[in-house]
């Protein structure tokens, strides 16, 4: 069961895990029972970015609006729809948005989950705003018999869409891994998005011992734990899928004050400068890190001047502690001594650019004095290690 968040007034720390649902990770509708107005697709309900109003948008079949809404409902029962998590994992929170639904929102929701091996096989139907679904698609999902899927979260009431009480937090105690949700509606109305908070797991036993992998990968289990400063773009940002789409899909900070007035490079041409900014990861496995990429994309004029990179193996209790310390703690090695960073570039960094030859648990990405890195990879081996991996259930923390 879950444990009812009220007020968006102080968020919780689970927002800093990763968005399983999200479409840029693969999340996607697998069906719904009925849409009116707003769309039924994943590219509304599960998208990145934070939904909008635009006043003059109508559609055959009423006003529109950016997320899931059903019409009026007036047959027994409620709506609900099917979720696939584009990464399976641990899920320890959730986010049900109702922004700008302000007269048409569900009043009540609940949130059912499971872990499947294998899906019925789904037909792409055509367009179906305004239709139910199809009597195949019922069919096909009635063999999931989601409707007796475990609950996540119980019916629990929603406020109207306004800004300040349009996010309603549900923190998950669940431990199990997640592949699919039942989101159900009642009886009708709409939501604006819907974000799944939690980790990613894969199973490593699959991981030919000679293969290397991207260890800090969203899709692998990689998280962050911890940053200090998140002004324009989220750190978790940088394991996601792919290469960045834009600057909103990487981790950008604002610039720093503490930048002297006029200045002033060492020979290698790296910025002589007293403040940095870092990012913290949890590897989703440990292991031995053979090389590195650093991934600038489309940070032309507010790129970083330089970058390095530490690294740690820690126990649960020991990380644990370094979040209480919020990171002053540890017992960081050099991975990447310090490298001067170009704008709008993947900059690669091979066995022999590293330090250590020991498996690490966590690394910290520091960029001096401030900007943004689009993506950061970290190949290498799984390793097994005592005592580690970490807890997957220690809560995240910021500066």
């Amino acid at each position: 069961m879950a444990e009812r968040r009220a007020t968006a007034a102080a968020e919780p720390d689970f927002l800093q895990f990763n968005d399983l649902a999200c479409e840029t990770e693969g999340g996607k509708f697998i069906t719904v029972c009925f849409a009116a107005v707003a769309p039924q697709t994943s590219a509304a309900f599960s998208q990145r970015e934070p939904p909008q109003f635009i006043p003059s948008a109508f559609t055959e079949f009423g006003k529109w609006m950016d997320g899931w809404e059903t019409r009026r409902k007036r047959i027994p029962g409620h709506d609900w729809c099917i979720i696939q998590l584009g990464v399976p994992g641990l899920i320890h929170g959730l986010d049900v948005d109702t922004s700008f639904f302000t007269g048409n929102h569900s009043p009540y929701v609940s949130i059912q989950a499971t872990c499947l091996d294998e899906l019925p096989s789904f037909t792409p139907g055509e367009d179906r705003t305004g239709m139910a679904a199809t009597a195949a698609q019922i069919a096909a999902v009635a063999k999931l018999s989601s409707e007796v899927w475990p609950e996540l979260v119980g019916v629990a009431p929603l406020q109207p869409g306004y800004a300040e009480r349009c996010h309603h937090y549900f923190r998950v105690s669940s431990r199990s891994r997640v592949t699919h949700l039942r989101l159900n509606m009642y009886p009708d109305g709409g939501i604006a998005r819907l974000r799944v908070f939690g980790v990613g797991q894969r199973d490593w036993s699959s991981i030919p011992a000679n293969q290397d992998v991207d260890l800090v990968a969203l899709t692998n289990g990689g998280v962050c734990l911890g940053y200090s400063d998140a002004h324009f773009g989220h750190p978790r940002n940088m394991i996601g899928r792919g290469r960045a789409a834009n600057m909103a899909d990487g981790w950008e900070t604002a610039r720093r004050l503490d930048r002297p007035k006029t200045l002033k490079a060492d020979q290698q041409g790296i910025l002589q400068v007293p403040g940095w900014e870092w990012a913290v990861f949890r590897l989703g496995h440990p292991g031995l890190i053979g090389s590195i990429e650093v991934d600038t994309n489309h940070f032309k004029g507010n790129f970083p001047d330089s970058c390095r990179i530490e690294a740690c193996l820690l126990t649960p209790e020991e990380e644990a502690r370094c979040v209480q310390t919020r990171w002053n703690s540890g017992k960081w090695e050099v991975l990447l001594p310090p490298q001067k960073l170009r704008p709008h570039h993947r900059h690669h960094y091979s066995k022999a650019d590293l330090t250590p030859t020991w498996p690490v648990s966590h690394v910290r990405l520091i960029i001096a004095p401030d900007g943004g890195v689009s993506r950061l990879r970290l190949w290498g081996r799984p390793t097994l290690v005592t005592g580690a991996p970490a807890n997957q259930n220690t809560a995240s923390s910021k500066l």
